[in-house]
């Protein structure tokens, strides 16, 4: 079944769109982890996969092609869990200064770093996080988060690299020293 929607999406456009369950089994991980990675809440991402895939169901009628189906539903999931962070406030806002950090990022054991990483990104503003999610954990390029935000590629790219600034200065903050390659990072994101 998976296999057959993956065709489908590179196939030709004006091909039939594949059945409902398939498409909830092709796209229920991603939808899920657009959720997971923006509220931390198992529980909040799973209500809001359902809700994105029955407001799918409810237009599906709307539906021109597997890719437009895709595309729809990153946005509408996009979507959904800036406003149930913001409905909810479900994430607590945890002050970095009283998390206790390593002095160095090399010593420390790769699940501390994730850990660290989850924290620092969910301390971004509402929008700025959705782009880094949606650029380094769905690995989206700039085009289409400037689609799935509906904002001009040039705000996602200024936006980004806000957001990064952003955490390298918590970072350095936390560390007491620049953070390694300092600007170089954003600079290849934005090209």
């Amino acid at each position: 079944m998976l296999a057959s929607f993956d065709a489908y999406l590179t196939a030709d456009p004006a091909l039939p769109l594949p059945a409902f369950a398939d498409v909830i089994e092709a796209n229920k991980a991603m939808v899920y982890s657009i959720g997971w990675h923006f509220l931390r809440d198992r529980t909040a991402a799973e209500e809001l996969a359902q809700e994105v895939f029955l407001q799918l169901h409810r237009n599906w009628h709307a539906m021109k092609s597997p890719a437009h189906v895709t595309h729809w539903l990153r946005r509408t999931a996009s979507h959904r869990a800036i406003d149930a962070a913001r409905r909810s406030k479900r994430r607590a806002e945890t002050s970095l200064d009283e998390t206790a950090e390593p002095s160095t990022l090399e010593r420390v054991h790769d699940t501390f770093l994730s850990s660290y990483l989850e924290r620092i990104v969910s301390s971004l503003p509402e929008k700025a996080r959705m782009i880094v999610i949606l650029r380094y954990q769905e690995d989206m390029d700039i085009e289409e988060i400037a689609r799935t935000l509906d904002m001009k590629p040039a705000t996602v790219k200024t936006q980004l690299a806000r957001a990064l600034e952003l955490l390298r200065k918590k970072t350095e903050k936390r560390l007491g020293e620049p953070a390694p390659n300092g600007r170089d990072g954003a600079q290849g994101d934005q090209a």
